[in-house]
């Protein structure tokens, strides 16, 4: 760095644009790096101090329009609410905690780790006496401080004085009284889930979900590795899924909990016909109960997802007068135990080359759907597990069963420009489609 803090470019590293970076060196681009990292630091700290300062003068914030001080610096900044409340919080309590306030100004310690420090002195552990606080703020503060302290190493180090000074009350990570899981319907028609669980409980999530994010053969996703969120919702979804067909779950509405899925089964069978606007004057029920299926929570689901459903489940056929139920139909499995054994025999797990899933993770998959008249046997279905049906079901492969009467895949161009025939994966060998 050059004198005065000029680099390279001949300007600060805090007055950079990000059009600047790229004519900065390998030296010169880390050393910025971190000093607009201090930098940021310096001025979260001024920040918090400001918003403060701002809170015990009692400013008038009815007259600007504003029920209080987040919600105003939310309004005029890129803030969310719940990020100007921590703001603010954390402000109160610098101001009870000057010892805290004095590492956290200081940039010994992180926002984060100071809120944790803080909300440890002001809601010790009952069995811990007042003249034993001052050493264990110092201890919390030690091991908070420096560039290799950890939330981890902080959360570990309160754990502990919370053992020493042990009483009835549990701290806070184990009371379940303070679990919420919210799952909300968004307007697009998704489902937000936000959720604060104890640690326990919180355990069991990740242990479940880590032994279903490993990842994948390289095959499944040929765009490119999920994102390790992509994998953890995939990982709950798979939850879901065997838990509802396990039979376990409580009976709600004289039946065990399921998907249900309400669709026309004309659309269902038309699925790949084209459809094209055709204006006002047009098809007279386009805004009718016509090419969207629907299921009781969450309401309109695409054709080509029903049909994918419809694949390997329990299916009731209902006739339907003028939106009326007049005949009630005996509930069927498209894919009996005995074919599904069959498949399995064959498959052996996944078919979809390169895969293999185990048995206990798929699905049953119509080569030519049941809608469309594709019978329900040996030589029309194939073992696919949940990633590659949708798979099959939402894009360019193709499934056959060969002369061997076992299943072939057919890549899309874009994998494969020649669109060569690949055997299942359990028929890797030699032989002939």
């Amino acid at each position: 760095m050059n004198p005065g803090g000029l680099n390279d470019t001949g300007i600060a590293a805090t007055a950079l644009q990000p059009d600047d970076v790229r004519l900065l060196t390998e030296i010169t681009l880390l050393q910025n790096t971190l000093e607009v990292t201090r930098e940021i630091e310096r001025l979260e700290a001024l920040r918090v101090a400001m918003v403060s300062e701002i809170d015990e003068r009692a400013v008038s914030f009815d007259t600007l329009g504003f029920r209080s001080v987040k919600q105003w610096l939310a309004a005029n900044t890129l803030l969310e609410v719940p990020a100007a409340a921590r703001i603010l919080a954390l402000g109160r309590m610098l101001s009870r905690q000057p010892e805290i306030a004095d590492a956290f100004n200081s940039g010994d310690i992180s926002a984060e780790h100071a809120a944790l420090i803080g909300k440890f002195c002001e809601t010790p552990p009952r069995g811990m006496p007042n003249e034993a606080l001052d050493s264990c703020r110092k201890v919390l503060l030690d091991s908070a401080s420096g560039t290799t302290a950890t939330t981890m190493t902080v959360r570990t180090c309160i754990s502990r004085l919370e053992r020493i000074f042990e009483s009835d009350e549990l701290p806070p990570s184990e009371d379940t009284e303070r679990n919420e899981f919210h799952a909300s319907k968004t307007l697009n028609g998704r489902v937000a889930v936000k959720g604060d669980l104890d640690a326990v409980t919180g355990e069991m999530l990740l242990t479940a979900l880590s032994t279903l994010t490993k990842p994948r053969n390289p095959m499944d996703d040929p765009a490119g590795a999920r994102t390790p969120a992509r994998q953890r919702a995939d990982a709950f979804a798979e939850i879901l899924h065997r838990y509802l067909d396990s039979g376990e779950a409580p009976i709600e509405g004289g039946e065990r909990p399921h998907l249900s899925l309400h669709v026309n089964a004309q659309d269902l069978a038309r699925a790949d016909a084209d459809h094209e606007w055709t204006g006002s004057d047009g098809d007279p029920d386009l805004f009718g109960d016509k090419d969207i299926a629907r299921m009781p929570h969450l309401g309109p689901l695409s054709i080509a997802t029903a049909r994918r459903l419809a694949c390997d489940c329990h299916l009731t056929p209902i006739v339907m007068s003028d939106s009326v139920p007049i005949d009630l139909g005996r509930t069927s499995r498209t894919v009996s135990k005995k074919q599904r054994r069959a498949l399995i025999a064959r498959d052996h797990g996944c078919a979809f080359p390169g895969c293999g899933a185990v048995p206990a993770h798929c699905e049953g998959h119509h080569v030519t759907h049941w809608a469309d008249g594709g019978p329900t046997d040996l030589d029309n279905l194939v073992l696919l597990c949940r990633y590659h049906h949708g798979l099959l079901h939402h894009s360019h492969w193709q499934v056959r069963i060969g002369a061997d009467r076992h299943p072939w895949f057919t890549p899309p161009s874009t994998v494969d420009p020649y669109k060569k025939p690949t055997p299942a994966h359990n028929r890797a060998g030699p032989r002939a489609a």
